[in-house]
């Protein structure tokens, strides 16, 4: 059996949270300093999902936007919001959607090597980049549909501390969502905590010049697109919807290098280091720890039939771990640098601010008007 010689917690920093500022917020009386503009929900799922999120629009007199594919659809959406009396644009989002943006380097670096992604969850956070700063809004809650909002009349307090913050992200008092190699720490009796999300995150659309990259933790690497150090806060809170993440061990693999990536950035952020630092060099120890850190886990299961379905996950993590390089992580910083700088372009010279904008107009613009649906309240 393996035995390492270093203890779990030496390999993995299960908490980030020096990172962030912790705020408290109040629901008392009386109109807050600011408001939220919009509420953007990237949905996949069949639309009963959406549910919760039109419920919250309504009860704050916020507008949402629903961004819809596979299982979900606009027409779908906005029949949803007309049930619950909400103001809602509902968006359908097609593959060819992704042409209206730039084409990353990123991308075609990760598809080259056999590490793309299928999914359409950037894509949509993206385009909900593109249509609040169209639409002149400041203030945006990305929300996943999977999430439930415990205190929504603290929503608009929580929106005006951008002013403040890079971002303002809802702390997660419900099931802990975290990578799968992450959730069998936890099991196996790590301090494995949650960082904020871009599955319930506020964000000035208007400031940020950073974008949500195709990869797992993509919401991370949006944090630190913007520059570091980053001041983000936790305010408000929310529940994650419970999933079992050892049901396929696909699950592990496809995470793997977005999570080895986002872990090693975020290790120099605790540890008080410069981010040029995380060279070839850099690179080549961390995979190493995360090997290590991800056999000792394994290690840690033993024989126990109980364990057979994380067992599973994390071998398929480190089975994908020995496919990452210390020059594919060096070579994806570098072109995501170049494709920061397109994103900054594209926002420069293709989505103009609109003092009276609305998301319509921006499509429009885009000549993909057809795509949008508008509930009876919007």
């Amino acid at each position: 059996m393996y035995e390492p010689a270093v203890e779990a917690k030496d390999l993995h920093h299960g908490s980030h949270a020096e990172l962030l500022k912790d705020e408290e917020l109040s629901d008392e009386d009386g109109a807050p300093p600011s408001r939220l503009d919009a509420i953007i929900v990237p949905t996949a799922r069949p639309v009963r999902a959406l549910r919760h999120a039109m419920r919250l629009g309504k009860a704050i007199d916020c507008p949402v936007i629903a961004l819809c594919s596979r299982d979900a659809s606009a027409e779908q959406a906005r029949d949803l919001a007309d049930e619950e009396g909400a103001r809602a644009l509902a968006v359908n989002v097609a593959p060819s959607t992704a042409s209206l943006l730039p084409s990353f380097a990123t991308d075609r670096l990760l598809w080259a090597r056999g590490f793309g992604s299928g999914s359409d969850l950037s894509l949509k956070r993206n385009l909900g980049l593109v249509l609040a700063r169209g639409s002149n809004w400041r203030r945006v809650l990305f929300l996943d549909d999977d999430i439930h909002v415990n205190e929504p009349k603290t929503l608009h307090r929580a929106a005006g501390l951008v002013d403040r913050y890079r971002a303002v992200g809802l702390a997660n008092r419900g099931f802990k969502d975290n990578s799968v190699v992450c959730h069998a720490y936890r099991a196996l009796g790590g301090r494995q905590e949650t960082f904020i999300g871009g599955g319930a995150m506020i964000v000035d659309a208007l400031r940020t010049r950073s974008f949500y990259p195709n990869v797992y933790n993509e919401d991370w690497l949006f944090l630190i697109g913007d520059g570091v150090p980053f001041r983000a806060a936790r305010a408000g809170s929310m529940r994650q919807r419970e999933f079992d993440p050892f049901v396929n061990p696909a699950r592990a693999a496809a995470e793997e290098f977005g999570d080895t990536l986002a872990e090693g950035l975020f290790w120099l952020l605790d540890t008080g280091k410069r981010m040029d630092s995380a060279g070839n060099g850099f690179w080549g120890d961390f995979l190493f720890q995360r090997r290590t850190f991800i056999e000792l886990l394994i290690a840690k299961l033993g024989d126990k039939p109980e364990h057979e379905r994380m067992r599973l996950s994390l071998k398929a993590a480190r089975g994908r771990s020995a496919d990452v390089t210390h020059w594919l992580c060096q070579t994806f910083l570098e072109l995501w640098k170049t494709d920061l700088d397109e994103w900054c372009r594209f926002l420069e010279d293709w989505v103009p601010v609109h003092r009276d904008g609305s998301p319509e107009k921006i499509l429009h613009g885009f000549g993909v008007a057809g795509c949008v649906l508008a509930s009876k309240a919007y």
